[in-house]
């Protein structure tokens, strides 16, 4: 009778603790609740727990991090969009409604500033047809846009659009100074961005000078790498504005 108690005592205790110890290495990340003695949990069960809450989990994080996304990736039209001008004052893109618009990131020293002229160019030929170019100065890549933002004036804003005009003739808008990746990426950049990607998928900007080509009804038409020459785009851009 000793004998037989002292088993049915052994075997009660040594059940549980193989019934988590077998939990443990299948699942070992699961709070203690799933494989508790008292509510005797098995492995598979645990598992299937586990599961659950971490598909909860994972739908809730892309729940969140679709709400955070900037408010340019959420909008479906170049023309429902705001800017600043180089003065700080809001401009409406709905101003240049029914347009063609080329959008170019631009900055003062970089290598590839010798495309103000053939920008110039494309604008002077193509505006009294319905094309506007737009310059937004950006200072994430090398520091080739020397202001800043947060100590800026507008007179300095004024004399990016100057040094433009004065070395290399430029008469299409230059706006307020922006970043164009990142956190505090303007709200134009992140609709172009999410309307057309770069090489290899990426929707990252690369470098000065890339730019994005949009149609009257104010989707992303194509988007260029800070390469491709303007005057190579010209053919898109009379597709884009039609017959004379």
């Amino acid at each position: 009778m000793l004998r037989r108690q002292f088993l049915s005592l052994s075997s009660r205790s040594i059940r549980p603790r193989v019934a988590t110890s077998v939990a443990t290495r299948v699942v070992p990340n699961i709070p203690a609740v799933f494989y508790r003695v008292e509510h005797n949990v098995s492995a598979s069960q645990a598992s299937r727990s586990f599961s659950s809450s971490s598909t909860r989990a994972i739908a809730a994080t892309s729940a969140v991090l679709g709400a955070t996304a900037g408010a340019g990736a959420g909008a479906n039209n170049f023309f429902a969009l705001k800017a600043k001008d180089k003065n700080h004052k809001e401009v409406n893109m709905s101003d240049y409604a029914d347009k063609v618009i080329l959008v170019v990131n631009v900055a003062s020293k970089c290598g590839f500033t010798s495309q103000y002229p053939e920008l110039e160019q494309l604008y002077k030929d193509y505006k009294d047809r319905g094309l506007v170019v737009i310059g937004f100065p950006c200072n994430q890549f090398g520091n080739q846009q020397n202001t800043n933002n947060y100590f800026m004036s507008s007179l300095l804003l004024a004399e990016i659009q100057d040094f433009c005009k004065l070395n290399y003739g430029v008469t299409f808008p230059i706006m307020d100074k922006i970043d164009v990746n990142g956190e505090d990426e303007d709200a134009v950049y992140a609709f172009l961005k999410s309307q057309k990607s770069g090489m290899m998928g990426l929707t990252r900007i690369k470098w000065n000078f890339e730019k994005f080509l949009v149609g009257r009804d104010g989707t992303v038409f194509q988007r260029y790498a800070s390469t491709t020459s303007p005057s190579s785009i010209a053919g898109d851009i009379e597709k884009l504005l039609g017959p004379v």
